[in-house]
């Protein structure tokens, strides 16, 4: 079995490219990085480290990779593959259409009958589907109609911390020892060898926002909070007592949610996020408080894990004190060297808080959670202002 991966970064090899091959499949990663690209041609495995107190170290082997530059060579391999994964990114899906759609073109030219499954496997809701809008424009009428018989695009939920990386070995991965990948079991087509450790369900939105609004909400909380605190990494957030029982109520808050939209059972959900607190303060891994909140403006548009989460409780009626302070708190995030949050900053220098939120947040002037981010977020700037003075 085949499979071709689209990103060679920390994710793809200490995660998908790690469960790839540990499930017999060969592995092509398709990258950009000339130096990567030569040692996997040339070493043709790579060691992945679990950041336990043990450091257990595992060989990826069986993996190959190629530049996404040579479409002609990419195509090739896509046409004799059984999968298609990716984790490039959400932003970067458009960038890689062309080179998948070339593929799937010599494909169905070279009418390969076997099935041919693509899996986005990045940190957003329906991954695979916003790939299939971006490949499927690309192919002509007649290739198309084809695709839909033989192409299949089943949507995932992907969840593992992997920090930044300093290793001597550039193809060396540290990461957590959880991990979870979910897949929409509906979405194969018959004779999809299965991977190993992927959980198979139905009906995947639930996975896809306990995931996104547990862990991706927790963890940038934890970032902008401890950012306004001054601590330089996530493990100081999460030894702050004070600090790691805001996490917590904020993704109390967000899971109240999920309870009544999903069913979840309560214990089961507190008992979830009891692991995801545990798994932010794991003292084998050391994660910037910087990288973990970078991109604010990402993490406060519309559909994401901030204001997404407290839109829908606001619908349930569910109060979300400590959410609103998280998404001020993001506001309030000013890194120097994080390009969107001093974009950020001079949006909300130029129009105002009340702007932002409406245009940037998609919260309108009415809305009560509207009124609630503005009152928190002055509160935490005049206080922060108020610190500095004294």
């Amino acid at each position: 079995m085949k499979a071709v991966h689209f990103g060679a970064g920390n994710i793809g090899r200490g995660f998908i490219g790690h469960m790839l091959s540990a499930s017999d499949y060969e592995v092509c990663f398709v990258a950009r990085n000339p130096k990567k690209i030569s040692m996997l041609q040339k070493r043709k495995e790579y060691p992945i480290t679990l950041a336990n107190r043990d450091q257990d170290t595992t060989i990826v082997n069986n993996v190959t990779a190629i530049n996404v530059g040579e479409q002609d060579r990419v195509a090739e391999h896509i046409a004799s593959a059984d999968l298609i994964t990716t984790a490039v990114g959400v932003s970067a899906l458009e960038d890689i259409a062309e080179p998948i759609a070339k593929g799937i073109h010599l494909r169905m030219q070279q009418r390969n009958p076997a099935p041919l499954h693509i899996i986005a496997c990045e940190n957003a809701i329906g991954g695979s589907t916003r790939l299939k809008k971006r490949i499927y424009p690309l192919l002509d009428e007649q290739t198309r109609q084809k695709a839909e018989r033989y192409v299949a695009f089943p949507n995932a939920a992907v969840d593992r911390i992997v920090p930044a990386q300093d290793h001597q070995d550039p193809l060396q991965v540290t990461v957590e020892p959880f991990y979870e990948w979910v897949v929409h079991r509906s979405a194969l087509l018959d004779g999809f060898k299965k991977i190993k450790g992927v959980h198979y369900v139905d009906s995947l939105e639930p996975y896809i926002e306990r995931k996104m609004f547990t862990v991706n909400t927790g963890h940038c909380v934890a970032a902008y909070f401890g950012y306004l605190e001054g601590f330089k990494t996530i493990r100081q957030v999460m030894s702050h007592k004070p600090l790691r029982e805001k996490i917590r109520h904020v993704m109390e808050e967000t899971g109240a949610m999920l309870i009544q939209k999903h069913g979840f059972d309560p214990q089961k959900h507190s008992r979830y996020i009891d692991t995801i607190l545990e798994r932010f303060a794991n003292p084998n891994l050391t994660d910037q408080v910087t990288r973990v909140g970078r991109s604010p403006l990402r993490k406060l548009s519309p559909y994401d894990r901030l204001v997404r989460p407290a839109m829908q409780a606001s619908e349930f009626g569910i109060a979300i004190p400590h959410l609103t302070s998280a998404m001020a708190a993001a506001m309030l995030f000013n890194y120097e060297r994080d390009e969107e949050a001093m974009k950020l900053q001079h949006m909300i220098r130029e129009d105002g808080v009340s702007a932002f939120i409406r245009e940037r947040m998609g919260i309108p002037d009415a809305h009560p959670v509207h009124g609630q981010v503005v009152a928190r977020y002055e509160d935490i700037k005049g206080r922060k202002e108020a610190t500095i003075l004294t």
